[in-house]
């Protein structure tokens, strides 16, 4: 009856938010896709200028996808066939290359974030620092950081990453020297066990690297999880916790956190996921993990608005667009205002 009660209240909540006209951040887009290809600055900024999106994280992707020699048609996803993926560090030139090419208004609304290296590779944060030093102030954060993420991480070179190992604890303290985010993707669990099984992997950075924020990715989630285990029982709870306990983390309600957590089969705000975001109003930001095409970008984020309509107006423009703002490094946070 109380969770009754709830979901009424929630939708009450909603039916006058309906007017709501929200202005967007995308905290998680991914320039190219799989193959180091992309639509371009050109569909990306019409899109950006059509659906009100003021803000966009722009990273490229940190592996690219092998077409084998014995494989007669190349593949359309990582997932296509069984060839491999390898680590591809030229996918940040690919970002800087496409941001050079912008007028200095437009460069003010894209914040690129360093994907291109190997989490394993303990030479990975002085690769980082070539790029800062390359590029001074072009860099407004880190990630995604692919470490546990599915199927993905069965067919990477090299061992599983792990996001508390040596190297990425050397990337974390070159985060904070730089005041730069973390957008770290680290599987809470695996697709069978019905517990938090890589929990420890994501919660050990949080605690040594006080100083960094980390924005996790899907809150630990994924289609291939979902796939096997419906809902994660134990993921709301452990987010709380969380983030009761860690000021430094962050959450990427990107599109598999939609469904089957933020909304239910009917579309409905769950109760539950909005008490927790009115209850840490400034650590959600919603994002699109669009691959190198935008012409859905815009529907992507829109599809969150049932969920913010049922949030208290302010803090729904908080989630929409100002909490990745905030996060930003101070430098181009003033830059901004």
């Amino acid at each position: 009856m109380a969770r009754f009660i709830l979901y009424a209240l929630c939708a009450l909540l909603a039916l006058p938010a309906q007017a709501r006209d929200y202005r967007y951040s995308d905290a998680h887009l991914h320039y190219v896709d799989f193959f180091q290809k992309s639509a371009g600055m050109e569909r990306l900024l019409k899109e950006m200028q059509a659906r009100r999106i003021d803000h966009v994280m722009l990273s490229g992707i940190p592996v690219a996808k092998m077409w084998h020699e014995n494989e007669p048609k190349r593949p359309r996803y990582y997932a296509g066939d069984d060839a491999p993926v390898y680590w591809y560090s030229a996918t940040d030139y690919l970002i800087a290359d496409a941001l050079k090419g912008l007028s200095a208004e437009q460069r003010r609304h894209f914040h690129p974030f360093i994907s291109g290296f190997n989490p394993s590779d303990k030479n990975a944060a002085a690769h980082i620092r070539r790029l800062l030093e390359r590029d001074p102030g072009l860099w407004h954060g880190i990630g995604e950081i692919f470490t546990r993420h599915d199927d993905l991480t069965a067919l990477t070179h090299g061992e599983p990453p792990r996001a508390n190992s040596a190297a990425l604890n050397r990337v974390y303290h070159l985060a904070a020297e730089h005041d730069l985010p973390v957008m770290v993707h680290s599987n809470i669990t695996s697709k069978r066990e019905r517990n938090p099984l890589y929990l420890q992997e994501i919660e050990e950075p949080l605690g040594e690297h006080p100083d960094v924020r980390f924005i996790w990715a899907h809150a630990g989630t994924s289609m291939e999880i979902h796939r096997h285990q419906e809902y994660l029982e134990f993921l709301l709870p452990q987010l709380e916790r969380l983030l009761s306990t860690y000021q430094n983390l962050y959450i990427d309600l990107s599109w598999t956190m939609l469904e089957p957590y933020l909304l239910d089969d009917q579309g409905a705000p769950d109760p539950d996921w909005v008490a927790l975001v009115e209850r840490f109003p400034e650590r959600f930001m919603i994002g699109s993990d669009v691959v190198g095409r935008f012409g859905n970008l815009g529907n992507h984020l829109q599809a969150f608005d049932p969920f913010l309509d049922a949030l208290p107006e302010s803090v729904a423009h908080q989630v929409a667009r100002d909490n990745f703002v905030a996060i930003l490094p101070e430098a181009v946070r003033q830059e901004l205002d």
